[in-house]
């Protein structure tokens, strides 16, 4: 079996983690891939394996793996899916972070979650991604699509910005605002929800556009089939304005449009037994809880 590990700089506090899933990948003869700026910074914090493989993107990956593990938070996460691209290689997060409603295993769990995947003692849930392009402008290197939210903002707070938002060619708003969110059901719990944006099921063929501190409190955010295509054309006194995809970022020319639209490929995304959507949302949100009761 062959898996891949993936991973960004973080707190020495988890390092005994991190070895003890190291050393059980070893016990159990796992072929282990490390992402190469990863493994440079665990040579620094311990004595980990030396004749481990290593990637740096996407085309390092053999066609065979059969796992990427993702060490850290939800934002190590989305990371990651820019490795994994189309290659639909599943994924799972360990949680060193704190909300992890991507990075669903804990770090106290750590052997009985290996056992389970070594096993096959999962399902996958196929979460869709969306995709920004623009005519005169190869964004992000090619890494153009979200997991999360792709999200246009003002460029500094001078004055908000005028985004004019077409729907299959026809108008919809145009939002004069901070900025706008176009989220996944998956980002629906992050930055959108935070901004007023409802919670959307994954698998439900939709997508949501939330603005960011709209001027009129009339505009709200409004749900969307992702078959559609979203083009957006940015207005600002400063002619430019900052495009985010996930956790990348660029600046922007007020003459340059974006088009949004569903990706054409999904990410694998494992969940273990006892792993509920619903139950997610209870912990994370701490739905239910009255502290009247406590």
């Amino acid at each position: 079996m062959r898996i891949a590990v993936y991973g960004r700089d973080f707190s020495p506090a988890v390092i005994p983690h991190v070895q003890h899933l190291f050393k059980l990948l070893e016990d159990r003869g796992i072929d282990i891939w490390v992402y190469d700026p990863f493994y440079a910074f665990l040579k620094n914090q311990f004595l980990c394996p030396t004749n481990l493989c290593t990637y740096s993107k996407h085309e390092d990956l053999p066609k065979d793996i059969d796992i990427m593990l993702s060490l850290g938070g939800d934002g190590t996460m989305l990371s990651a899916v820019s490795i994994i691209k189309n290659s639909g290689i599943p994924i799972a997060g360990i949680n060193f972070g704190r909300l992890g409603f991507l990075a669903s295993i804990h770090k106290s769990k750590i052997e009985e979650a290996l056992n389970q995947l070594i096993s096959k003692d999962y399902q996958i849930q196929k979460r869709a991604l969306i995709a920004v392009s623009s005519p005169n402008k190869n964004l992000f290197e090619g890494n153009n699509y979200a997991l999360n939210d792709i999200t246009v903002f003002r460029y500094d707070s001078s004055a908000m910005i005028t985004v004019n938002a077409y729907l299959n060619g026809e108008l919809l708003n145009a939002y004069w605002a901070d900025g706008l969110i176009i989220a996944t059901p998956t980002g629906s719990t992050a930055y959108s929800l935070s901004c007023g944006g409802p919670i959307i099921m994954p698998g439900s063929g939709n997508f949501v556009i939330t603005p960011i501190s709209p001027h009129n409190l009339n505009v709200r955010p409004i749900i969307i089939s992702s078959e559609f295509e979203l083009t957006l054309e940015i207005e600002s006194r400063t002619e430019k304005y900052i495009l985010s995809c996930d956790s990348k970022f660029e600046t922007m020319h007020t003459k340059e449009t974006l088009s949004i639209r569903k990706a054409p490929f999904f990410i694998n995304l494992i969940r273990l037994p006892g792993e509920s959507y619903f139950a997610t949302l209870r912990e994370k949100l701490l739905w239910g809880i009255d502290v009247r009761n406590y």
